[in-house]
């Protein structure tokens, strides 16, 4: 049987409980609906989500849990792109980390998350410096600035990579994980959150867990989760027996050994929202020049008329791009990706998209609203699963996905740029990018064509770093045209991206460049004026300007160049 809690308060955002923030009448309405489609299912209210009888007793204070965690711990978080982090043992933990540095005594953690998680964790943490490592990938200014500055240590990895990593110990001992639930069941099984990321892996491998209980969490996320445990290590490994985005392979609920439990912390806190701007024309022109190839790829047989699942990076312009689908010509579309943001919100709310996997959801705070006044309509149609499986290499080429991200910058032979400024400062980090490029179906990476008010190229003769080679991107998307890269050689590429994709203004310079490397270069299967390729704009002066620009520690999102 499987037990709910019917949440005994209304908060914030709509609430936590099924209908939560409508009338009376229309939340018992919604309660008939929802115990209907669950008849198995019984209603059970309580002052605490914590059901179990023998972890109630572990209910302690955000401090008395934080005091559990000791210096030197490598410690596992959730959250994954702002949903689903603990609220509460972070901040008391940088207060004793800050506390401790105030008496002279070194305490610092190594973090390891899903993803990007919001400024009670990573920027709380990172302000008292208190940090030593941080993995996967990040978001927050205060941790870019440190890790720029050299004064943390961060290691970039593909997401796909992280849970497995943990598990082969290339990554060493984790000892704590602090993992966000939205209610624990009586037989102990864990209700999961907003966001799965690398959960299921904290919880198998730490030593000791801190549970964060999350009341502002929707218990109508129970069943919207598919949780996988059927991976192994080599040579043990099986086919994931996924073929479809909507398959569900896993079970909703997390496991977890009581005796692993340490401490468990009540929280009524919302998610971080994420701010999205309204398309401008330069996104919608990216977006048109897409949903325009993709009608093409139809014609030409090469893809069926709903497509291949969906998967879409974060930021602006990604999220243009689902916008743009939702007045095309396509229908019965699906996603297969990591998080799920406003646009694929919209495009499931108008029926266009059928279904969404994901490992998170991403919504800015007029989106949460929605998703929360109408969970029984979403929870139908979206599902989250660990990341290790909605990234996995296998799964995204079984599934032929279609995979459409963001970049700080390519060069004309087709390498991306994606997590660097100026070769030597990370931006965020690559998150799935590659997971999704290298195993794509069709594999987009978009950006305007110029940063910084038109002060610098977003096309370059070579990228000052390499997240994306040339072998694995297959169509670069700029305001000014789309260059479809498959079958051709270098050279030719470089002509394509020349021609379709840089902007007027260096689009001379570039000519010329690649002119005169065809007549100077050493070889001439990739030609390149090697002492050139990373100063050839013509007005150094305003490049200068720019990089001082790119010290701005505001900029967050993926297409931060704008």
């Amino acid at each position: 049987m499987r037990e709910i809690e019917t949440a005994a308060r209304s908060v914030r955002h709509g609430g936590v409980g099924v209908g939560a923030g409508l009338r009376s009448d229309e939340r018992a309405a919604r309660r008939r609906a929802f115990r209907e489609g669950f008849p198995q299912m019984t209603i059970q209210t309580s002052a605490s989500r914590v059901l179990h009888p023998g972890l109630r007793s572990k209910i302690m204070s955000a401090a008395q849990a934080a005091s559990l965690i000791p210096s030197g711990s490598t410690v596992g978080m959730s959250g994954f792109t702002g949903a689903g982090y603990p609220k509460l043992v972070p901040l008391e933990l940088a207060k004793r980390i800050e506390a401790a540095h105030a008496r002279g005594e070194p305490f610092k953690v190594s973090v390891w998350t899903g993803a990007s998680t919001a400024p009670e964790l990573d920027g709380a943490l990172a302000k008292v410096d208190g940090i030593e490592m941080r993995l996967p990938y990040q978001s927050d200014p205060v941790c870019r600035k440190r890790i720029n500055a050299g004064e943390m240590e961060y290691i970039d990895i593909h997401l796909s990579h992280v849970a497995q990593f943990v598990w082969f110990g290339f990554l060493g001992k984790l000892d704590v994980a602090v993992v966000e639930v939205a209610g624990v069941r009586e037989d102990g099984r864990l209700i999961p959150s907003s966001s799965i990321g690398n959960n299921k892996t904290w919880l198998d491998q730490a030593d000791k867990i801190i549970l964060e209980v999350n009341s502002w969490q929707s218990l109508a996320l129970d069943g919207m989760h598919d949780v996988y445990y059927g991976t192994d290590r080599p040579p043990h490994r099986k086919p994931i027996p996924m073929v479809t985005a909507a398959d569900r392979i896993g079970e909703p609920y997390f496991h977890c050994d009581p005796e692993k439990i340490v401490a468990i912390v009540e929280t009524d806190a919302p998610d971080r929202c994420t701010a999205f701007t309204a398309p401008d024309e330069t996104s919608k022109t990216i977006a048109a020049h897409i949903v325009d190839f993709l009608g093409h790829e139809v014609k030409m047989g090469r893809l069926p008329e709903n497509l291949l699942p969906l998967q879409s990076g974060v930021g602006n312009v990604a999220n243009a791009v689902m916008a743009d689908l939702e007045h095309g010509p396509f229908e019965n579309l699906t996603a297969y990706t990591e998080v799920l943001q406003d646009g694929m919100l919209s495009l499931i709310k108008s029926g266009k998209l059928t279904m969404a996997s994901a490992t998170a959801l991403s919504l800015s705070e007029e989106a949460t609203k929605e998703f929360l006044d109408n969970i029984d309509f979403y929870r139908e149609r979206i599902v989250l699963r660990p990341q290790e499986i909605s990234n996995h290499p296998e799964v995204i080429r079984r599934l032929g996905v279609i995979a459409m991200n963001g970049m700080i910058e390519a060069d004309i032979y087709g390498n991306v740029n994606s997590t660097h400024i100026m070769g030597t400062s990370i931006m965020n980090g690559i998150g799935g990018s590659g997971d999704f490029a290298r195993n794509a179906y069709i594999s987009f990476f978009m950006t305007p064509s110029v940063a910084k008010n038109g002060a610098i190229s977003c096309i370059v003769p070579m990228v000052s770093h390499v997240d994306h080679t040339e072998h694995d991107v297959q169509v670069i998307v700029t305001e000014q045209g789309l260059a479809d890269l498959r079958g051709l050689s270098p050279k030719a590429r470089a002509k394509l991206v020349i021609e379709r994709c840089a902007h007027p203004t260096f689009k001379p310079a570039l000519a010329e460049y690649f002119d005169r490397a065809m007549h100077f270069s050493a070889g001439r299967h990739t030609p390149h004026i090697l002492d050139e390729a990373f100063s050839f704009l013509p007005n150094w002066t305003a490049a200068k300007n720019a990089r001082e620009a790119w010290k701005d520690e505001s900029l967050v999102q993926a297409d931060a160049w704008r």
